[in-house]
């Protein structure tokens, strides 16, 4: 069966917000790769962004969570963009409880996790990075979707 794994861009604070979520979920990056490592005549990088990220990866369960910064020539990505979450289908109550915890701390919470109308224990939120997040515990599917 084929893997979802989500990637997002970041305005220059990949690295910050990767080392929040590995806190969280625990784990070691499998890749960071910085522009630095790949420039060249062809591929120039500016002083200011040789240190930003060019590729993040941190497996989570079997899938991998990944990200870059988005160089300035690029343009900003949109923070409060909103039409897309990562959704985390936890394994237990206690885990749920812990992620959306963990997760969701110092950003906004739009939806408190607890018991939901239709039967799982669920909850949403924006975490501090503006990255939005949607965590589940449903029993009757064991924490697989």
């Amino acid at each position: 069966m084929a893997l979802i794994n989500p990637h997002i861009n970041f305005n220059g604070n990949a690295e910050e917000a990767f080392n929040f979520y590995k806190s969280v979920f625990g784990g070691e990056f499998v890749k960071v790769m910085r522009f630095k490592d790949f420039a060249s005549a062809d591929f120039q990088v500016a002083e200011h962004e040789a240190n930003k990220i060019m590729h993040i990866a941190l497996p989570i369960g079997k899938n991998v969570l990944m990200a870059n910064d988005v160089p300035e020539i690029l343009g900003k990505t949109n923070e409060n963009e909103n039409r897309s979450k990562i959704s985390i289908s936890a394994e237990s109550k206690a885990e749920a409880d812990h992620l959306f915890n963990g997760l969701s701390e110092g950003g906004q919470i739009e939806m408190p996790i607890s018991d939901s109308p239709w039967g799982s224990y669920f909850g949403m939120f924006r975490d501090k990075y503006g990255i939005e997040w949607m965590v589940d515990f449903d029993s009757n599917y064991k924490g697989k979707i």
